[in-house]
């Protein structure tokens, strides 16, 4: 799992209990306090808002919070020392990912929650890139490489999925595909 935002967090936590779950960001994750909501964000955004337009400092509004919202389930998963995060590794190779010291871990899938802009020069060796630069998705997962999944990049993999609000269903779906994929069986 690559990414330290909510959309990263919470589809680790998902994971965590089931998978040998790696979890990699770019900096320490930083969780919200236990009791922000979607309430205390909005008056923590709208009071920055307001700051800005009167001229006052830049109290950089809900990113002085934290990244990561610590919904029931991340707050578990957190609790239960289950999300773990490991610093950004430097490549992927057919074997899974290696970090700048030439440490090595398997990957079977990885999913990619980054941010909200198709910032993905990364994975130009894949060539999956589609028309305009994008790549294909079927759902969250690239048809071109069937253990990538990208999640969070607007409409491409499901309506509103870079929002709190629309990336609970593709997120789920990533996480039963790939436990599929994953699972015993195969």
């Amino acid at each position: 799992m690559v990414g330290g935002g909510n959309s990263g967090a919470q589809i680790a936590a998902d994971l965590a209990y089931d998978t040998e779950l790696t979890w990699v960001t770019q900096r320490p994750p930083r969780f919200l306090a236990d009791d922000i909501d979607g309430r205390a964000l909005f008056d923590v955004a709208t009071a920055r808002r307001r700051a800005l337009d009167e001229g006052r400092t830049d109290t950089e509004g809900v990113m002085s919070l934290g990244d990561i919202v610590a919904v029931p389930p991340v707050r578990e998963a957190r609790d239960a020392g289950l999300l773990k995060a490991s610093p950004m590794f430097v490549r992927l190779d057919r074997d899974g990912v290696v970090w700048a010291d030439g440490t090595r871990a398997p990957a079977d899938a990885v999913i990619w929650c980054t941010g909200f802009r198709p910032a993905l020069p990364h994975l130009a060796p894949l060539g999956l890139r589609g028309r305009r630069g994008h790549i294909p998705t079927a759902g969250t997962r690239a048809p071109g490489e069937p253990l990538l999944h990208l999640l969070g990049y607007g409409d491409w993999t499901g309506p509103a999925s870079a929002t709190l609000i629309g990336v609970g269903r593709p997120a789920r779906d990533a996480a039963r595909e790939i436990a599929e994929l994953l699972a015993p069986n195969r």
